[in-house]
């Protein structure tokens, strides 16, 4: 079995990413929201166990997680390829997944992070806007109405929400920033780093991770 896992800070392009490698090149998208949710309906032991956590209003342990993890992977063949995009987020979620990895004779065998300034972010994370009568979603520079500030369904306003503000956004990047950086030391060490530039466009972000898949 084989993995790679997406790092990148809100606005990088974690998720444009995500969907061409599952479209193109056959990955596994490991959501852990997806599977918590999968393993209640289940009624399995590990499902149960996260439910009562749940229920509780308590976040659920990074060990319970990667049980979770361990009984998704374990559902798919030997020459599956998982892609892991949101998880590991800390760096004890890191060694476990690794750990967990080990025990299966699986590898993870590519790390990228996606990484763009700041400049390059806040643009296109500040740009979205959203209608106040039927929540449809543009973004100023990517997907703009046809009338600006006026919903092209049904004529609504068009609002920038309180999360999509600049000192939001940037708050956000911070508390990526402080998460992130011991991951990125911890694989970095390891050898499973593909830096990408993500300042760019979507394609150019795709084209350089498929340049390593494909290498």
């Amino acid at each position: 079995m084989e993995a790679i896992i997406l790092l990148g800070g809100p606005g990088a392009g974690k998720g444009t990413l995500a969907e061409l490698l599952k479209a193109q090149k056959g990955y596994l998208h490991i959501s852990t929201g997806d599977m918590l949710r999968a393993a209640v309906k289940s009624g399995s032991e590990v499902g149960l166990e996260a439910q009562t956590c749940m229920e509780a209003g308590e976040l659920v342990s990074d060990s319970l997680i990667l049980k979770i993890i361990k009984e998704r992977v374990a559902q798919e063949p030997s020459s599956a390829k998982f892609l892991f995009d949101g998880f590991p987020r800390t760096l004890e979620q890191a060694e476990g997944l690794q750990t967990l990895f080990a025990e299966i004779n699986g590898t993870i065998s590519h790390v990228f992070n996606l990484d763009a300034d700041r400049e390059a972010l806040i643009p296109r994370l500040t740009s979205r806007r959203t209608c106040k009568t039927c929540g449809a979603i543009y973004h100023l520079i990517n997907m703009p109405s046809k009338v600006e500030g006026i919903c092209d369904v049904d004529g609504g306003e068009l609002y920038q929400r309180v999360d999509d503000s600049e000192e939001t956004i940037l708050n956000r990047l911070e508390v990526y920033k402080k998460q992130t950086a011991p991951l990125i030391g911890y694989y970095r060490e390891k050898g499973l780093v593909r830096d990408i530039d993500a300042s760019g466009s979507a394609e150019n972000t795709d084209q350089q991770a498929l340049v390593v898949l494909n290498g």
